[in-house]
């Protein structure tokens, strides 16, 4: 379990995110378009798995804005965007800001994939949304990289992550 902080309160998540370099695990996640979406749908490409609570926040807007732009400068990689926000409403965000080198992926069914990558907020006013974390996983499938956001009102760090990734 990790802690971290809303508006100076501690609120915490229900497990650890992933070892580095361990096999990212798989996952159900639903696209835009209602198709399901699996890890092995991106098999021999490098991820970049933006997870955030809600496109509704300033904060998460800017990472998905920040991601969109950086992704269009990364060859074989693939930036997904994800969180519990229904698929209409991250394809309608999408449009009307014109971002087109991410993929957003939902996971408002099951909340499955925020339990297995041990990012889903378990107590506190966001209780069941994502936390906001940064994972890198190679195009072998191993995560090279975590980073949970320790205050969710702050955006990552992005140099970090664009250093990972050179």
């Amino acid at each position: 379990m990790a802690t971290i902080s809303l508006r100076g309160n501690p609120v915490h998540t229900i497990g650890e995110l992933p070892e580095i370099g361990s096999k990212a695990a798989d996952f159900e996640l639903v696209a835009k378009d209602l198709s399901r979406v699996s890890i092995v749908d991106f098999k021999g490409q490098r991820l970049v798995l933006n997870i955030f609570p809600s496109l509704d926040t300033g904060t998460c807007a800017a990472s998905v804005r920040y991601f969109n732009e950086l992704a269009g400068k990364l060859p074989d990689t693939k930036v997904l965007c994800i969180s519990r926000d229904t698929p209409f409403a991250q394809s309608r965000f999408c449009g009307a800001e014109g971002l087109e080198n991410v993929i957003t992926l939902s996971d408002f069914e099951t909340g499955q994939f925020g339990k297995d990558y041990g990012l889903q907020v378990i107590d506190g006013p966001m209780k069941g949304f994502l936390s906001r974390v940064v994972i890198l996983v190679d195009s072998a499938g191993t995560v090279t990289y975590t980073q949970q956001v320790p205050v969710v009102s702050d955006e990552p760090n992005y140099d970090e992550v664009v250093a990972k990734l050179a």
